[in-house]
């Protein structure tokens, strides 16, 4: 059994808690822990595809660490000078490297949820409480990839016209791509039209409207909810208790170690690594079983 296949609502517990975290802890091994397992669970999920994304993150988190530096002067550890004479700080670096490392870590993760909780996982989870925001949501995750294949046909279309978006001098290249722009939005509000009045016919609007869900709390959910609870309860703890913190400004302090801080780093390891986990043994189990079937 995989991580996407367990209770919507686990999913949704665990994956606002990595994105919760990632974005509010500062201190470098909570940021590392979170940036490794998102980047191996999206491989996991997604292949090569996400491999190539996620790396290409490193070099934009390298290039922001500069930027963020070469504008933000604080600390009192200069490495260099810039030509305009501004000095570059080491708790600038610092700052700027835990900043791009946070956003790249919350996309990687964003692109995680995208590809785990899908579109009846949402309708599940906010059908009850609003339907409205689900539909919408529903319809919003559907046309995303819907949106992404039209774009691959018009561009496809107009190349064999040759009024492609490579194709050309710079500004007919420029031209071709707003066109292709102006397509793909007028398609994207008529298919969003389409939706609505589909919906409208079928009592999406009715009030006291269900949907059919075939998700059930089982002994497995209940055991996964526990271990969660815990994680979950040990990183906040760390986040109350000031381990999760780090000061740059006007030196790099990080969060005073104690005994309780290899608790907290623990317990924030495996919140994180437990969608992987989950992934890899599900796939053992299945492994093992299918060897043992064709044995027998």
């Amino acid at each position: 059994m995989t991580f996407s296949q367990r209770h919507p609502a686990l999913l949704l517990c665990c994956l606002a808690a990595a994105l919760a975290g990632t974005a509010l802890f500062r201190h470098p091994a909570y940021l590392t822990v979170s940036f490794c397992a998102a980047f191996a669970w999206s491989v996991e999920l997604k292949g090569v595809k996400a491999f190539r994304f996620n790396v290409c993150m490193i070099p934009l988190i390298l290039l922001f660490t500069l930027w963020y530096a070469s504008f933000r002067h604080f600390g009192v550890t200069n490495l260099w000078r810039t030509p305009v004479g501004n000095y570059i700080t080491l708790e600038s670096l610092a700052c700027g490297l835990a900043l791009g490392s946070t956003i790249a870590a919350l996309l990687i993760w964003m692109s995680c949820v995208h590809a785990v909780l899908t579109a009846d996982k949402i309708v599940f989870l906010l059908g009850r409480l609003s339907p409205k925001l689900s539909l919408v949501c529903a319809i919003l995750l559907r046309l995303v990839p819907r949106v992404c294949r039209q774009a691959l046909m018009l561009d496809t279309a107009r190349k064999g016209l040759g009024l492609g978006s490579g194709q050309g001098n710079l500004l007919r290249r420029a031209r071709n791509a707003l066109i292709r722009c102006s397509g793909l939005v007028s398609w994207t509000l008529e298919r969003i039209m389409e939706a609505s009045a589909s919906m409208k016919a079928r009592g999406g609007a009715l009030r006291g409207r269900t949907a059919y869900a075939l998700y059930r709390f089982d002994l497995r959910d209940r055991s996964c909810a526990v271990a969660l609870a815990v994680l979950i309860t040990l990183s906040a703890m760390g986040r109350l208790l000031g381990q999760t913190g780090m000061r740059f400004d006007p030196a790099l302090r990080p969060a005073p170690f104690t005994p309780l801080s290899l608790v907290f780093w623990a317990g924030w390891g495996f919140l994180c690594l437990l969608p992987l986990g989950t992934d890899l043994t599900g796939r053992i189990r299945f492994a093992r079983a299918h060897r043992s079937l064709n044995q027998s």
